[in-house]
């Protein structure tokens, strides 16, 4: 968030200075719902459990962490999806969801080379799902111990990865050779495309600006994030999922009135106001955007995209790169059409093609790993 502007529209300086007394600010951390990035590969033995407890970082949308596992054997897992962690209104056929559970199975796969094991993974082993994610089988995942297996060198920077929604330097340009770079990472079977100039820059900042404005102005689809908004080290640390608002900064407008899900979703609120302002600048700030496109839409290609994404987001870390989704236009609910029609007039070249994924690219100061559950919590009991 912005700070100085929040502060002077909200007129809150005397709060924060008083909730800075008796270390209030120095203590507002998640420490728990953080460890699982402190605790990956180090807390858990045998080779499946490990890759899993990385895999469990993977990006995925709202943060709903939307993998069920049953853990068969030390060498043995079945992925499916949690029913309860869909989101109904902004993504009615789980299609974004079913791209994080691709993100989640390629970082799975980095993982367990970074051991010495190749990771077989059959997607779908009873049947691609329907228009809903259902707890059928997502995929059957085995792994065999392979010497010599040499490990993908972006595992290196799993750890590192972050989805930054911070507004972008405006006079940092992305080079040239880093966007091809970004599109040369991913797999045959989908296609990537990058922007870092000129019209089409310009046309996707204004449609991403445009379909996220209209989300949050469309009530139902705005209260779906609402509801998934954590907000202070309280409600962080028994809920680490969803939408993390957090930081000493944030729990003090909170504590003054001014920060709460009333607020935010009364469009008469400074505090609507000032989240309008702020998704508009993050938006317009992009400095570049990548999108993922695959040959149709089938729940393989959805995975696939998945995959795609997690290298893309690898990639952008290594060089140093901030990157957020900015999938609002790509969503299938009613309110979203238009600017479905137009990012798919724009950026996909042949009849059939989805565009799966789209994100700006851009540089901006670090920020720090969103909340997870620990892997004993996305277990199936036995």
């Amino acid at each position: 968030m912005n700070r100085r502007k929040f502060l002077a529209i909200a007129g809150s300086a005397g709060v924060i200075v008083a909730a800075g007394t008796g270390g209030f600010l120095a203590t507002r951390t998640p420490e728990g719902a953080l460890k699982p990035w402190k605790n990956a590969g180090s807390l858990y033995s045998g080779a499946m459990s490990q890759a899993l407890s990385y895999a469990i970082l993977a990006p995925n949308p709202h943060n709903r962490q939307p993998w069920l596992i049953d853990l068969k054997s030390g060498t043995e897992a079945v992925l499916t999806c949690d029913p309860g962690r869909l989101l109904p209104v902004t993504d009615p056929f789980s299609r974004q969801i079913a791209i994080g559970l691709g993100c989640f199975l390629e970082l799975f796969s980095l993982a367990a080379a970074a051991q010495g094991y190749r990771a077989h993974m059959r997607y779908f082993p009873e049947g691609e799902p329907g228009d809903v994610l259902e707890q059928r089988p997502i995929a059957h995942l085995s792994l065999e111990k392979q010497d010599g297996l040499a490990g993908d060198p972006l595992f290196a920077h799993v750890l590192k990865r972050r989805t930054n929604r911070q507004p972008y330097e405006a006079d940092r340009a992305i080079p040239d050779d880093l966007a091809g770079r970004l599109r040369r990472g991913a797999a045959d079977n989908v296609q990537v495309g990058t922007t870092t100039g000129g019209k089409l820059l310009r046309d996707l900042r204004a449609l991403t600006r445009d379909a996220m404005l209209t989300e949050v102005r469309t009530v139902a689809a705005y209260q779906e994030s609402i509801d998934l908004m954590r907000i202070g080290r309280a409600e962080i640390e028994a809920n680490p999922d969803g939408i993390a608002l957090g930081g000493g900064f944030l729990e003090s407008l909170k504590l003054a009135g001014i920060l709460s899900r009333e607020s935010l979703a009364d469009p008469a609120s400074r505090t609507y106001q000032i989240g309008l302002t702020m998704f508009e600048a993050g938006a317009m700030s992009a400095m570049g955007f990548i999108w993922i496109k695959t040959g149709g839409n089938s729940r393989t290609a959805q995975i696939e995209a998945g995959r795609a994404y997690l290298r893309i987001t690898l990639q952008a870390t290594a060089a140093g790169l901030a990157m957020q989704p900015m999938s609002q236009a790509l969503q299938e609910y009613a309110a979203m059409a238009p600017y479905y029609r137009a990012i798919h007039d724009k950026l996909a070249g042949k009849s059939g093609e989805r565009v799966q994924m789209l994100a700006r690219l851009g540089y901006a100061e670090a920020v720090g790993p969103a909340p997870r559950w620990p892997l004993e919590t996305r277990l199936k009991e036995a």
